[in-house]
């Protein structure tokens, strides 16, 4: 029976890697991976949470699950980490997932439960947000955000068309550190988006993954905080795998900020259900270091003193890459402004692969690169190779 399946393509970031680990040339780069690198290349775990995890070795009393929302300490601590004021006191339907990924499949289920047929999708944006959209059975309807010739987001266009979306529609957002192209809105542009969301009776989901990366954690959030201020109804979908390192612990929430208390009961019992059905229960650990780590002052101190850190390295990678490679480029100045992990170069696939073949730097075919995954000794040799095309 399973003969009548068709293969799958590779997922081609996935092949990228496998690409890049048998690759036995001296002096490789990876540019494609998504995870913050220090200067030794290596991938830390922060401080604060080893701390946390030492504690939990010797205090956590029992491996018994949890129930399908997960832990509401470490709930409560993540809403108001990302949301601050915005969220103090609003009614909020919340739920544990496993990673950001977890948290929108389940936004997505709840959508298409409750009637939604569209969601407004800002092109370019991460390749698994219309998979994931379109897998639960919601239409994407793409409208244009960023200009990778320019290296300009195209506000305007933007509001043309979601000029078009009808009542009840969907919108993605990124709180943050847009991936892939590191551009952001201003608070002035957040503050029209919000407005016109609220005028149009759309329903925004946020993304939120990058918290810290880009101008710091209070100011990642602030488009984010502007918006629930703005409309009665959201999705905000939040990953700790940057932020605090997490990545194979897989720990995420989903919130639906609501118009009131019963609503909010309704919409956490509908995730709770379309959890159930996926995968029971969410995986624990990470959650219960998030909760041990802003729970306790000085743990939440040192984990905000290292992240700033890492944000810092890699805001000064950033505008070395900006200068050297705006010689070739001038376009490409705009990478100072931009913010967090990655920018979207302005190259041909061909010339992506002449810089995997030739000079072995490994980045997707769009040629989105992750800034923070390179160490600042490699900065010169990589800007010589893009030079060199």
């Amino acid at each position: 029976m399973f003969d009548a399946l068709a293969r799958q393509p590779d997922d081609p970031l996935l092949a990228l890697i496998g690409l890049f680990r048998t690759d036995a040339r001296a002096g490789k780069v990876d540019l494609g991976v998504g995870v913050y690198r220090d200067e030794t290349g290596a991938t830390p775990i922060f401080r604060a949470v080893k701390a946390a995890e030492r504690s939990l070795v010797e205090t956590q009393p029992t491996k018994a699950y949890v129930g399908p929302e997960g832990n509401p300490v470490f709930l409560d601590h993540l809403w108001t980490l990302t949301t601050g004021e915005a969220g103090k006191g609003r009614a909020t339907a919340a739920l544990q997932t496993p990673g950001g990924s977890g948290a929108l499949r389940l936004a997505a289920d709840l959508m298409a439960l409750m009637g939604t047929k569209r969601v407004w999708l800002g092109l370019p944006s991460w390749p698994n947000h219309a998979a994931i959209f379109k897998v639960a059975g919601l239409e994407v309807v793409g409208y244009p955000f960023f200009d990778v010739p320019s290296q300009t987001v195209l506000f305007d266009r933007m509001m043309e068309a979601l000029s078009g979306a009808s009542a009840g529609d969907a919108i993605l957002l990124h709180a943050s550190c847009h991936n892939p192209t590191g551009a952001n809105l201003t608070d002035e542009q957040w503050r029209a988006v919000s407005d016109l969301i609220a005028a149009r009776g759309l329903l925004p989901l946020v993304d939120i993954a990058y918290q810290g990366y880009g101008r710091g954690l209070e100011e990642d959030a602030a488009g984010l905080r502007t918006l629930l201020s703005a409309v009665p109804e959201a999705l905000v979908a939040v990953s700790c795998s940057k932020s605090f390192g997490l990545y194979r612990e897989r720990t995420g929430a989903i919130y639906a900020a609501c118009g009131n208390a019963e609503t909010a009961l309704s919409v956490r019992s509908n995730l709770a259900s379309l959890a159930r059905t996926n995968y029971s229960m969410p995986p624990d650990h990470g959650a219960t270091v998030v909760a041990t780590i802003l729970g306790d002052a000085a743990l939440k101190a040192d984990w905000m003193a290292e992240l700033e850190t890492m944000r810092q390295r890699i805001t000064s990678i950033r505008e070395r890459l900006a200068a050297g490679l705006s010689a070739r480029w001038q376009v490409l100045t705009a990478m100072r402004t931009q913010e967090g992990m990655f920018s979207l170069l302005p190259l041909k696939e061909a010339d992506v692969m002449k810089l995997r073949a030739e000079h072995a730097l490994y980045m997707p075919a769009s040629g989105r690169i992750n800034i923070a995954g390179l160490k600042s000794a490699e900065v010169d040799a990589v800007i010589e190779k893009f030079l060199s095309l």
